[in-house]
């Protein structure tokens, strides 16, 4: 069950844009509660506790209690608008939450046992598809995060949403398919070394090379064989070709 904080608020008598800065001069940041059938209701409360509570993350998803001079208001927070230069609170948005309510928020997503997957062991990437599952549920029961178990999945598996039982009374906003979360990315195969390669290598020869080679040495071992004490016959002269007789350019002077 999601813990929830409180705050204290006052009453905003003044709304628009003149009562907005004149709450912001005093160091509070200007807010409104709607919802649950009734009326809107202008407050304002101190900017240093709202801080304080967005920095512990997931603020949007965060159950609130406004307390007042009249009571309490359990809130959600909707909507939080911050200056672009100064990135000072400007205005919140809270949403009512009545008894046996249910909203919508985003929830995030974990992974546990990555040393227990075969695939992310053989260089494979977790490749997250989302961080945070939107899902609608009872407000004073929204979960923490998701957990997914990575164990045994190989390369190019994924992780679906049915691969975890949610809690009761929780629903994703999608329920038309089995939407991915996560999958393993990777090469599945790697290439084998060719027989020979590396022993071509230390010799500073590519494998084909030494191939041709080794049966050019061969065949000259072969014809060396076949004729020993020999000297290999000059080359003829092309066919129909006499070669020139010497002098024979003297006598046509």
């Amino acid at each position: 069950m999601a813990q929830v904080n409180a705050i204290k608020v006052y009453a905003r008598a003044r709304s628009g844009t003149g009562g907005a800065r004149e709450v912001r001069r005093q160091a509070l940041v200007p807010a409104v509660i709607y919802g649950n059938g009734e009326p809107p209701q202008n407050i304002a409360l101190y900017s240093n506790e709202l801080v304080n509570l967005m920095q512990r993350g997931r603020f949007l998803s965060t159950v609130i209690d406004l307390e007042t001079d009249g009571g309490k208001t359990r809130v959600i927070p909707r909507e939080v608008q911050v200056d672009p230069v100064n990135d000072k609170l400007v205005h919140v948005d809270f949403q009512r939450i009545g008894p046996g309510a249910r909203i919508r928020v985003n929830v995030p997503v974990r992974f546990i046992n990555e040393g227990l997957s075969p695939g992310l062991k053989r260089g494979g990437v977790l490749n997250i598809v989302r961080h945070e599952i939107e899902v609608t549920c009872p407000a004073d029961a929204i979960p923490d995060h998701f957990e997914f178990n990575l164990e045994g999945l190989e390369i190019g598996r994924s992780i679906h949403i049915s691969a975890i039982k949610l809690p009761e009374g929780v629903q994703p906003t999608i329920l038309n398919r089995d939407f991915t979360v996560a999958t393993v990315a990777g090469h599945k195969l790697e290439e084998e070394p060719t027989p020979g390669a590396d022993a071509a290598a230390a010799e500073g020869v590519a494998p084909a090379e030494g191939a041709e080679g080794a049966a050019a040495g061969a065949e000259a071992g072969d014809a060396a064989k076949a004729a020993p004490g020999k000297e290999a016959a000059p080359a003829k002269a092309p066919a129909g070709k006499e070669a020139a007789k010497p002098g024979a350019d003297k006598g046509k002077k």
